[in-house]
């Protein structure tokens, strides 16, 4: 598996067999995140391509590949959700982008629309700390083991575990709120 990853650079079928494997988890991920879908096609594309740039960062002592993966791409999300803000004023978001047809938008807004609950519960899950919150992800919604979400996030599983424990407690009480007051 190591192998696979770090021989992206001269083996495309190798990289082609690990785009095929992870690119619905990947769609997921980001659909959850994002509501656009052009935006949700073009940050599964470069998740894509950060992970050609860094697979030689890989280590498999430290955690499985979808937990490496998805920490790929929650920092290209982070990236692309920093640019939007430095651009927030700007219009035309059209440039650079590839024309999506009828049915590549048709596909994304459904999966934008099975993924509104996950939306709901990452808007709740912005009142926790960016640390926590994103521990918090990657076990709840992504499914990672605290073992590997805390790989992803450079922490220890105890400290994860516990982290983990006082967040669940915080986002209950967040959800048992009315829909309306996290809009």
């Amino acid at each position: 598996m190591e192998d696979e990853i770090s021989g992206f650079g001269t083996d495309p079928a190798a990289f082609e067999v690990f785009y095929r494997r992870h690119v619905e988890a990947v769609t997921r991920f980001v659909a959850r995140r994002v509501d656009d879908p052009h935006l949700a096609a073009d940050l599964t594309a470069d998740v894509f391509l950060a992970v050609i740039e860094s697979a030689a960062s890989y280590r498999p002592d430290r955690g499985s590949q979808i937990g490496w993966l998805f920490g790929v791409a929650r920092n290209v999300i982070a990236d692309e959700r920093r640019r939007a803000a430095r651009r927030l004023g700007v219009t035309g978001r059209l440039a650079g982008r590839r024309d999506l047809d009828a049915d590549d938008i048709a596909r994304l807004e459904e999966r934008i629309d099975a993924e509104a609950a996950a939306r709901r519960t990452c808007r709740a899950l912005q009142e926790l700390p960016d640390g926590t919150r994103a521990l918090v992800e990657l076990v709840a919604v992504d499914g990672l083991t605290v073992a590997g979400a805390a790989s992803a996030l450079g922490m220890s599983p105890v400290a994860a575990r516990v982290r983990l424990h006082r967040a669940r407690r915080i986002v209950r009480a967040v959800l048992a709120r009315p829909a309306a007051t996290l809009a």
